[in-house]
């Protein structure tokens, strides 16, 4: 597969063009995204479905300049799909054909099952993992529904139900009785469906996840895994739905989403009236990161392998040269905690994020080695995108951030209250991961020691003089109950 990808999405809304690059593998990150709103499918429901000529050219100026930045970045592959706007126009190849013929970009229009099912596989593989989730994609022209469990995506459904099929059928005219209605209808495909958690994809989705983070002062600014009870979901939808359209900027929506934003909180109602859910998670992947992954793993049945993260693997690859010592600090650093978190009466669950804040402790040295934690920290809260919750990532980072060091400051505490473990259990964490810092100051891996925990005294024993370790560890902040014996010559 090429190392840069281009990937271009043109919905009845938006047109959306990411470009990827691969490290490795199946390790890639996000060089490049833009989106403009062009309304393709603007009039096209009060014209049987056909695309109208001042929409298409605005669509075809737009992917005039997707394809000069495709050639600026050197892209040796691009993939452009088409949804519900030219699935359903009769005309659509008069504009398929123009920018085929004068671009040189091949337009894929693909079903509303394969629109579905490019949504949940990027769900499936790059959110948390998750069971008997139903992912939700809605778009300007149509609704998509999957339901995911783990990696397997079934129950792929594409509805006539969209934003902008809403207002102009139904909006335009304030025939909001007549748009419940329709929506229940279209709906009812979902009566037999049972699921815990909703995933959102899609703009209208984002907007409104963005607009409660802002509202709620949330303090993690990262939308992809953002969650949020139903309840409180459900309280921002009926505000965005009481509110007259000149005030939703006080809800923190955008102005160009001010038409259409209505339409898509109603339907999401609906849908949550319908089906008894736990929780509420937006992705910030949807299809186009799906075709991606359908192309990356072809060979792999659309599926990442089993405990392989891409974004730790990214990070890896970029910003970690001693993956020696990386791999020997991850593994005394868990076999640490499982000698010693009984004692520290400290959950088995956090072995996951120590053992990962370990692996990229030096990820920001090669940024600058004085100030290593703190790049640290930053590298991990942005570029650990894929696989993790927001606890898990802001966890993994504020290790990063006071490894070695004192222990978390109070102003970070409270800032990421909602989302941090209480302060000892950070503080024994932070402990953890300092002690096996410590005890390889020597740095070469050649160097043997064995380590052991016993009513309270932990021992290391090795044939090697340790100085700097032992050095190093008696800086550490004593820990009560907790006694470190080094039995080097």
């Amino acid at each position: 597969m090429a190392k840069r990808v281009a990937i271009i999405d043109i919905g009845s809304n938006s047109v959306r063009m990411v470009i990827y690059e691969r490290t490795s593998r199946f390790a890639f990150h996000l060089l490049y995204e833009t989106k403009t709103k062009v309304r393709i499918s603007q009039d096209i429901y009060k014209n049987n479905g056909n695309l109208q000529n001042i929409p298409m050219q605005r669509a075809f100026n737009a992917l005039n300049d997707f394809a000069t930045i495709i050639k600026s970045f050197k892209a040796r592959k691009t993939l452009c799909v088409a949804t519900s706007a030219l699935r359903d126009a009769p005309n659509k190849k008069v504009f398929i054909n123009r920018v085929k013929n004068e671009l040189k970009l091949n337009i894929k229009v693909i079903s509303g099952e394969s629109e579905s099912y490019f949504g949940a596989i990027a769900c499936a593989n790059l959110l948390p993992e998750q069971e008997n989730a139903l992912s939700i994609d809605i778009g300007g022209g149509s609704t998509e529904f999957s339901i995911i469990n783990k990696k397997n995506v079934s129950n792929n459904i594409s509805l006539e139900l969209g934003t902008v099929r809403l207002k102009e059928l139904f909006y335009d005219t304030n025939n909001i009785d007549g748009a419940i209605e329709y929506i229940d209808k279209k709906l009812e495909v979902l009566n037999d469906i049972e699921v815990s958690s909703l995933i959102g994809i899609g703009g209208t989705f984002r907007a409104i996840s963005i607009a409660i983070m802002k509202s709620s002062d949330y303090p993690f600014k990262k939308l992809h895994s953002f969650e949020c009870k139903p309840k409180d979901f459900n309280k921002f939808l009926l505000k965005i739905l009481k509110t007259d359209e000149n005030d939703l900027k006080s809800l923190f929506i955008k102005k160009n989403r001010f038409d259409i934003i209505k339409p898509g909180a109603l339907i999401l109602s609906r849908v949550m009236k319908k089906i008894l859910i736990s929780n509420v998670i937006t992705s910030g992947v949807g299809v186009r990161e799906g075709v991606y992954l359908h192309d990356l793993l072809r060979h792999s049945k659309d599926k990442l392998p089993i405990n392989y993260n891409t974004s730790v693997r990214y990070i890896l690859d970029s910003f970690v040269e001693d993956s020696a010592f990386s791999n020997q600090l991850n593994k005394l650093t868990k076999n640490i905690f499982e000698l010693t978190h009984k004692h520290f009466k400290i959950d088995e669950k956090y072995s996951k994020e120590l053992g990962i804040a370990a692996k990229l402790y030096i990820s920001g040295s090669n940024i600058n080695f004085y100030f290593q934690n703190i790049h640290s920290y930053q590298i991990l809260k942005s570029a650990l995108e894929f696989g993790f919750t927001h606890r898990e990532i802001i966890l993994i980072a504020t290790l990063n951030k006071y490894a070695t060091k004192q222990s978390p400051s109070s102003r970070h505490m409270n800032k990421y209250k909602s989302l941090l473990p209480d302060k000892y259990t950070l503080n024994t964490l932070n402990y953890i991961l300092s002690l096996s810092i410590a005890l390889l100051s020597h740095k070469p891996t050649n160097i043997d020691f064995s380590i052991k925990f016993e009513d309270g005294d932990f021992m290391v024993k090795s044939k090697d003089y340790l100085y700097l370790s032992k050095e190093a560890v008696n800086k550490l902040t004593k820990v009560k109950d907790f006694n470190i014996k080094i039995f080097a010559p």
